[in-house]
């Protein structure tokens, strides 16, 4: 390439050129301030939620993206006049400013510009000097050529000093008046503006007038430049100095704790709502004053936008003291439980036609390789319709429910999920895993019932399909948008039609018992809501959702102590359902037609009904058709009084009333007719008949090969085990044998007191039919 005529003339300046604009243009450091700022969250609405210090212990704002309109006016007036029209310097000011200083035979005026003492700030420690005059010149020159006007008046604005540890027009704001600094008055604002030039003026009944002075004098400034009209500059001069320091907003402290560990020093705009934060934080306060009575000092709440997935409303702990852990987020802390699993089992289990919502499931006295699970009331219904069995939370049948659809199965399905905390081998947990025996938290349950909720509306509003990532995670960054991923017609996890039916299910859930006539009025919540309490009473849950929401609620003790008024239904409940209140009406779940079939189901068994069934038309998921037909109808023979049966041995076939009859085993009938008074024992076979076979008893306790364990009275003598039996006859008597030892008989209740040396033994029941029951057990010493 040919080098032009003039620079080979002009060669030594050109370079001396050259290399001053190089140096000139990489002089100014790529980052101009290194310190390090606050953490501050912003409501959706732009409000700030909270704020913690930097790590330098000052009181530091990340910029803002502009700086309201009066500061502006107010600053540059006092600061800087030429501001929009200099280079970054003020060649008139800096001799102005010689010559003042000259005169005076000190430092009485600066001369620097606002760009120039953006440079100082930025320069902070450096000694006073003319050289670091000119490097600050050069710097400043350099600074107007990279950023707009107004872009250093928002540095500025951000890194002033405002006394004390308080940088920044935003945080002096807040310190000094308690607002933000657009809401910020023309007095306010002046008072701010001259603030920077001497910072200790600011302190509490010190140099009171001093400060009043200059910020008046500006205020005169603003009004003779018709800034601010007559009216305005006279209230102005009324208006009071700061008295004393305002406290920053802390209204979800335990949330800026949550995004501080991933977004330290920055400011983000969350997804939270600033008018449902507040009121849940009343709600909150208010549980938290009454609960603590009972020396309960705990709780979280979480409301959820299903839609979105967007987090709205975050309380991560009551405002309790320190002696009860106030700053501990208990949103994402583990905990057990409880109960609150149980849907998504009942889900599986519909999803998968392994059982319909009206299925008869056991409810007795059980014991499964040692372990022995009761309901939380001690008592037995005998056999219970699934969906019932949810809704009053009863734990025999759910650990039966889990036992038929398999532990590993179970365990698989909650990783997919996502709830983390549950991360152990499926043996540690074994069916105590649907009692709470595994621990999880707020946000991962909260974003669970999201997914389940967001697949239903998903699947209704796109003709029948479904996305990959339904389940995706929770959100609280208003600049993030969710993925969930591409539309396809297979379910990724559960079907439509499983959620909408467990969702039912759960509508029917007991209310607090301030909410009891819920279905008398037109106006009440229709929601899906799950209650929990963990063992010991530490950990009392709520889980509900709409088709718009889903709110989560924790109550308890963060160090874990139990409490034995602590309940999901009478702890947790009630806050969910004042939070519920503060969230708009919604419509119930659609109805997923493409997910479902109507079949005919059995009204009493909830089987699909057989060939001798009471059939009801029901909808049931597509799966449901796997389920097997009712076996509790059997067709029995009696004789011509309906008192017996009989078979051909002893009545001919023409005297035979032939009659459907409803039938459960022993066991469940024994206690399903104290709750069902028109439930009818089978009739015994007439005392004529012949090979009348059949089991019509069966144990109560002890389970096959179960252990029986001896214990001692406070005198130290053992004590006896109690047998018990159930018979399908109410007048049988049944004759007990331990090993070859007749124990002796019982009638009506069939309950035996046994004194046995520990070994292994058969129990044997005679009824006078000769029907007979043998169970295997192994009596051991505590």
């Amino acid at each position: 390439m040919k080098i032009p005529h003039w620079i080979k003339e002009n060669k030594a300046r050109f370079f001396i050129t050259l290399v001053f604009l190089i140096a000139f243009y990489f002089c100014l450091p790529r980052k101009l301030f290194d310190n390090p700022y606050s953490t501050v969250i912003e409501s959706a609405q732009g409000d700030l939620l909270a704020a913690r210090i930097a790590k330098d212990g000052q009181w530091r704002f990340p910029a803002q993206d502009s700086v309201p309109y009066k500061f502006r006016q107010c600053i540059v007036h006092f600061e800087d006049q030429h501001f929009y029209y200099h280079p970054g310097f003020n060649p008139v000011a800096i001799v102005k400013a010689m010559k003042q200083n000259h005169d005076a035979g000190k430092v009485v005026r600066g001369g620097s510009t606002l760009t120039q003492q953006v440079i100082r700030l930025s320069r902070e420690g450096k000694e006073r000097s003319y050289v670091e005059k000119l490097v600050e010149l050069i710097l400043a020159a350099r600074l107007e050529t990279r950023y707009s006007k107004d872009e250093i008046l928002g540095l500025y604005a951000a890194h002033a000093p405002y006394g004390g540890n308080v940088v920044g027009l935003e945080m002096a704001s807040w310190r000094y008046f308690g607002v933000q600094p657009h809401q910020l008055s023309w007095a306010e604002s002046a008072t701010l503006a001259v603030l920077p030039n001497a910072p200790g003026l600011i302190y509490p009944g010190r140099n009171q007038q001093e400060l009043r002075d200059k910020r008046d004098r500006l205020l005169k400034k603003l009004f003779d430049e018709k800034i601010i009209d007559k009216q305005t500059y006279e209230l102005a001069l009324q208006e009071d100095l700061p008295k004393k320091p305002f406290d920053l907003p802390q209204t979800a402290p335990h949330l800026l704790q949550n995004i501080g560990k991933r977004k330290d020093g920055q400011r983000i705009k969350t997804t939270v709502n600033t008018n449902l934060q507040n009121r849940v934080n009343q709600i909150a306060a208010r549980y938290y004053q009454e609960y603590k009575q009972t020396e309960v000092y705990n709780l979280a709440i979480m409301v959820v936008d299903v839609e979105t997935r967007n987090i709205v409303a975050y309380v991560g702990n009551s405002p309790t003291d320190r002696n009860h852990q106030k700053d501990v987020d208990i949103i994402p802390a583990p905990r057990s439980t409880g109960s609150i699993l149980k849907p998504l089992l009942f889900a599986s289990m519909l999803d998968a036609g392994e059982i319909l919502p009206n299925t008869l499931v056991a409810d007795v006295p059980t014991q499964i390789a040692g372990y022995s699970p009761k309901n939380y009331e001690l008592t037995y219904d005998g056999a219970v319709p699934a969906q019932k069995a949810l809704s009053r939370s009863l734990n025999i049948p759910a650990v039966l429910m889990l036992k038929d659809f398999g532990v590993h199965r179970f365990y698989e399905q909650l990783q997919h999920f996502k709830l983390h905390d549950i991360n152990k081998h499926p043996n540690h947990y074994g069916l105590s895993l649907i009692l709470g025996g595994a621990e999880s938290n707020l946000w991962d349950l909260c974003r669970t019932y999201a997914g389940m909720s967001s697949t239903l509306n998903y699947f209704n509003a796109h003709q029948a399909k479904y996305r990959t990532h339904e389940f995706a995670e929770l959100n609280w960054d208003s600049n993030v948008t969710r993925d969930f991923g591409k539309e396809v017609y297979n379910k990724p996890e559960l079907g439509a039609g499983a959620i909408w039916l467990t969702y039912n299910a759960m509508k029917e859930v007991n209310r607090p018992q301030a909410d009891e006539a819920w279905r008398f009025y037109d106006s009440s919540l229709e929601i899906a809501w799950k209650t929990g309490t963990s063992f010991g009473s530490r950990d009392a849950w709520a889980i509900g959702t709409n088709s718009k929401y889903v709110v989560g609620v924790w109550v308890g003790n963060a160090s874990g102590e139990g409490r034995p008024s602590l309940t999901g239904v009478g702890s947790a409940a009630p806050v969910l359902f004042d939070v519920f209140n503060l969230l708009p009406r919604q419509k119930w779940f659609a109805t997923p037609y493409n997910d479902l079939e109507e079949a005919d189901v059995c009204s009493m068994s909830g089987h699909l009904a057989g060939e001798h069934c009471p059939a009801v038309k029901q909808w049931i998921p597509l799966n449901g058709k796997k389920t097997t037909a009712c076996r509790n109808h059997q067709v029995v023979h009696l004789d011509a009084t309906g008192q017996y049966r009989v078979n051909s041995s002893c009545e001919s076939v023409d005297n035979m009333v032939t009659k459907v009859w409803f039938v459960l085993p022993p066991v469940q009938e024994w206690y399903y007719k104290k709750g069902h008074m028109d439930y009818m024992s089978l009739p015994p076979f007439r005392s004529d008949c012949e090979g009348s076979g059949g089991t019509y008893m069966d144990f109560i306790y002890p389970k096959e090969d179960g252990k029986i364990y001896l214990t001692k009275d406070f005198n130290g003598k053992v004590q006896p085990f109690v047998l018990k039996a159930a018979h399908t006859s109410a007048n049988a008597r049944l004759f007990w044998y331990l090993g070859d030892k007749y124990l002796g008989e019982t009638h009506t209740f069939h309950e035996m007191p046994v004194n046995a040396a520990t070994g292994k033994y058969i129990i044997t029941v005679i009824d006078e039919s000769g029907n007979e029951i043998r169970r295997r057990v192994e009596i051991v010493s505590e």
